[in-house]
């Protein structure tokens, strides 16, 4: 695989500037909690919101209009599905030996496991154009409905309020993001779509996901603190800039997959953390703020641990 002919100078550029919103956005929600310039019942109202309303948004318009065309959907799903799978399997063994508390552990595995797809869409654009777009949304079909289904399991093995196996199934049926994905994949595969008006609306919604959810990660960092927190921490982002991307590119040998296709799939499983974590994390009696910390640290880590993944890819 080359680097594309825009050089490895514009792909960084292109990276620094994708992460920088985010990193001011986490920075301002911590100005404004800190000042508070927002009353404290802002927040709870904000994060359900998000959760509940913008976030399956956000994944039902992006799945329902998804461009498949011209890629190697099975090969670039099976390998990013694999791999995501192989990626729980090791955090539960992981977990198994460290042991960390219930709720810290649900936030290492989302660190471990979930991407920021804003980022990935982005840099997967910005690098091979429309066929980058293309295969981002491959990316996102093949493991948005599956990453959002196993946080869910695990919530409901390691989070105090979730027990039962009768509670383990409401809680998947009923979880929200779990319900807009499993919407947007019905929406294409019968090709009925979204209608016009309703399409621009839905899409609307999703793109406030973000901005929202980050200023909440940003909040939460404003009453937190490292603590004991250096440990799960370290596990989460060792997973998730070492672990994922080099299992996904192993499963992406074994399936045969290369070029762009493996290049991205690679980027994807490299990506940081992404902000529906934390709303995840309120919502479901995580350990919010260690998740947020976790958002904030993985997503200034990825400026510097992205271009290695990038040149080691493409190079």
């Amino acid at each position: 695989m080359h680097v594309p002919d825009h050089g490895m100078l514009t792909m960084l550029h292109l990276l620094l500037t994708t992460l920088l919103p985010i990193i001011l956005l986490i920075a301002l929600g911590t100005f404004l909690r800190l000042r508070g310039f927002l009353a404290e019942s802002f927040w709870p109202g904000a994060e359900r919101l998000s959760y509940y309303v913008l976030l399956p948004s956000l994944f039902l318009h992006g799945l329902a209009t998804a461009n498949l065309d011209g890629i190697p959907v099975l090969g670039m799903a099976g390998a990013l599905m694999l791999s995501t799978l192989a990626g729980a399997v090791l955090l539960m063994l992981y977990q198994g030996a460290a042991n960390h508390e219930g709720a810290d552990f649900t936030s290492v595995f989302q660190g471990g496991i979930r991407f920021n797809n804003y980022i990935g869409a982005t840099l997967a654009a910005g690098i091979y154009g429309s066929a980058g777009i293309a295969l981002a949304a491959v990316a996102n079909a093949a493991i948005v409905p599956l990453v959002n289904l196993l946080c869910v399991l695990v919530f409901a093995r390691f989070s105090a309020r979730h027990s039962s196996p009768a509670t383990v199934l409401r809680a998947i049926f009923a979880n929200p993001l779990i319900v807009g994905c499993a919407g947007g994949l019905v929406l294409r595969a019968t090709g009925l779509g979204l209608p016009a008006g309703i399409d621009a609306t839905v899409k609307a919604l999703g793109q406030a996901a973000l901005p929202l959810g980050l200023l909440c990660v940003g909040a939460a960092l404003g009453g937190a603190s490292l603590g004991q927190q250096v440990r799960p921490l370290m596990a989460a982002s060792a997973f998730k800039f070492l672990v994922m991307p080099l299992t996904t590119w192993g499963v992406c040998r074994l399936f045969g997959l290369s070029g762009q296709a493996a290049v991205v799939a690679v980027l994807f499983q490299a990506l940081p953390t992404a902000s529906s974590s934390y709303v995840m994390a309120r919502q479901m009696g995580g350990n919010a703020p260690l998740m947020a910390t976790l958002i904030a640290l993985q997503t200034v880590a990825a400026a510097a641990t992205l271009p290695l993944v990038l040149m080691l890819t493409l190079g």
